[in-house]
């Protein structure tokens, strides 16, 4: 699971996410930190928790269809300037999803509030993505 450097502990890239679709547009802000207890964990712009799928392979989503309609993929547009261990994915529908050290980030439909963090560990197979 990807933990937080130095580099990346105090940022915001320029990037936004829409409310509820998970898409970042140019100039705004996309990924954030949190922290609970010890651990440091990534959050979009509205810190809702940002989610990894073991089902991924590093640098490709293995999330579509009612998959990504309960896992929104966090998107951002094509070109976009991330932080250092951040980049962006090619997904089959020709959108640009945001990934840390590989690993495709995700929203769950069912985390509510900022700080949220009901998807972590559900069907085994997806986790809060833990900065390092």
């Amino acid at each position: 699971m990807p933990r937080l450097t130095a580099a990346t502990a105090a940022f915001a890239t320029a990037f936004s996410v829409a409310a509820g679709i998970g898409f970042a547009a140019a100039g705004e802000t996309v990924v954030m930190t949190a922290t609970s207890g010890d651990v440091t964990y990534f959050t979009d712009a509205q810190n809702m928790t940002l989610y990894t799928f073991d089902k991924d392979e590093a640098g490709v989503s293995n999330c579509y269809d009612a998959c990504a309609e309960n896992w929104p993929p966090l998107l951002a547009d094509d070109g976009a300037s991330l932080p250092e261990g951040f980049e962006l994915i090619a997904r089959t529908d020709g959108t640009m999803q945001v990934a840390y050290q590989g690993q495709p980030l995700y929203l769950w439909i069912k985390d509510e509030n900022p700080g949220d963090m009901t998807g972590d560990g559900v069907k085994g197979v997806w986790h809060t993505a833990v900065a390092q």
